[in-house]
């Protein structure tokens, strides 16, 4: 199994976990709420930050458009909510500049043809693709057309739909991500034993993209042999919007980051060896020498 390079790094079979802060629309629209969350995500030691980019004119089913919602904003459309939430050429251009001055990458999810095109400018490291437009196959194309490494979740999928969706992007330069598309997610649904299944039928690398509440189950993906770590952050669980219940404040997040460089370590390479630091322990305990000389 070949390893995907992101920005740089190896990702994949015996490689540090890339851990993404996924900002997603977490910051409401906020240009500084946004800025605080990648100031959050470069404390916490994550590797990357994650927008996601829609044009919702194309992007809101038009049974959906005109149904009233309140927000924040006061009680408008959906659609108009949509477009409040929406960063735009300015802004990505001082989150682009904002996440180099602080060394951390940054990519978006793409949900349409003219959201990648617009990406695509900024020059990412990679893609995601949303598991919501794993069977968009014009989009899948358009993706794979762009040679970059891309990561695809996979939740609200059969295994036929994601068989397919690999077979248009190519399992080079692919990252499957193992998720379960409910905010939040019960633990009894999150099923973190597909980790190990989906690095059976698919020669690519595997990693998971989590909606649950709490750290213990997004590090036991990691003891799975989830290569690649997506959580949302906020800067409050209790703020207003969909994601934000299925989200890690700050100080979650860096505990989070911490507990897996320590997984990674205690992982080993699976190879038995008597450590150095047993020896004296052996030579105490020990009454009878083994005939091995290894």
């Amino acid at each position: 199994m070949t390893n995907v390079m992101i920005n740089g790094r190896p990702v994949g079979e015996r490689q540090p976990v890339f851990v993404v802060a996924e900002i997603g629309i977490n910051h409401n629209g906020q240009l500084e709420t946004a800025k605080r969350l990648i100031d959050a995500a470069v404390h916490a030691g994550a590797d990357a930050v994650k927008f996601q980019k829609r044009t919702p004119a194309l992007c809101v089913p038009p049974d959906q458009k005109h149904i009233m919602k309140q927000t924040p904003w006061g009680y408008i459309s959906y659609l108009e909510y949509r477009e409040r939430v929406e960063f735009g050429l300015e802004e990505y251009r001082e989150i682009d500049s904002y996440c180099r001055q602080n060394g951390i990458p940054w990519f978006a999810s793409c949900w349409d043809i003219p959201s990648l095109d617009f990406i695509e400018s900024f020059d990412p490291p990679c893609y995601k693709i949303p598991s919501a437009l794993l069977t968009d196959g014009n989009l899948l194309v358009e993706i794979e057309k762009r040679g970059r490494p891309r990561i695809l979740g996979t939740g609200m999928s059969t295994l036929n739909q994601i068989a397919s969706a690999v077979g248009s992007l190519g399992t080079d330069n692919l990252i499957l991500m193992h998720s379960t598309s409910t905010y939040p997610c019960a633990p009894e649904e999150l099923n973190l034993n597909m980790i190990p299944t989906l690095k059976e039928l698919f020669p690519c690398p595997v990693g998971y993209s989590g909606h649950e509440v709490g750290l213990p189950t997004t590090v036991a993906a990691v003891a799975l042999g989830a290569c690649l770590v997506e959580r949302h952050i906020t800067l409050d669980r209790s703020l207003w919007g969909s994601d934000q219940a299925a989200s890690v404040e700050p100080g979650g997040f860096e505990r989070l980051v911490k507990y897996i460089r320590v997984v990674e370590k205690a992982l080993g390479d699976g190879v038995k060896k008597v450590y150095d630091s047993e020896i004296p322990v052996m030579r105490r305990l020990r009454r009878v020498s083994s005939i091995e000389s290894t």
